[in-house]
């Protein structure tokens, strides 16, 4: 029993973000936060999903911008919000986002090591309930926010176009999830 329970939570780590056998399942559109309001004032909801993995709710998602090309998601400015349902590490989270981002194109060992590293101070612990808001600046990068509290920004926008990758990309691991985020975005 003690060695099952290892290895689901080892499951479960390791596929914080997304997974092969996860599932996207849309949500009910929610208000906008006020860091998105701030940040993007002209911004609304184009799209939510809910991951699963093996049935196990894991975290809602929510896109919101004032517009965007489903073809160029890194070419305007957009926020992702995720409210994480369960418990996770942040360094696991940020190991995992380095392996989905993998999925977006090919990133030198010197880059991959300097990303892992920068996400690994910048992702927190998160609990059920926590609210990380994460801000897509073209040209510039990611600024993120915990439970509506700017925590850490990253001035680099190719880090940021591979980061939103995971979700946004046409070769991200979730094509359902992304179908539903972008499904207010034009084509």
């Amino acid at each position: 029993m003690i060695h099952s329970r290892f290895w689901i939570t080892l499951a479960l780590c390791t596929t914080a973000l997304t997974g092969p056998h996860a599932q996207a399942q849309t949500t009910t559109p929610s208000t906008i936060a006020a860091e998105v309001k701030a940040e993007l004032p002209d911004a609304r909801t184009l799209g939510t999903s809910r991951m699963r993995f093996f049935g196990i709710d894991l975290y809602d998602a929510k896109l919101f911008a004032p517009g965007l090309k489903r073809s160029d998601y890194a070419a305007a400015p957009f926020a992702l919000e995720i409210v994480y349902l369960r418990s996770f590490d942040g360094p696991a989270i940020a190991e995992r986002s380095l392996k989905e981002m993998r999925r977006v194109g090919s990133i030198s060992p010197d880059k991959e090591k300097s990303w892992l590293q920068t996400m690994r101070q910048t992702f927190p612990n998160v609990k059920s309930g926590d609210r990380i808001t994460a801000i897509h600046k073209p040209d510039v990068g990611i600024r993120f926010f915990v439970n509506g509290l700017a925590h850490a920004s990253i001035n680099d926008p190719e880090f940021s176009r591979y980061f939103f990758g995971i979700w946004l990309g046409p070769n991200t691991s979730e094509p359902k999830m992304r179908n539903d985020l972008l499904a207010g975005a034009s084509d």
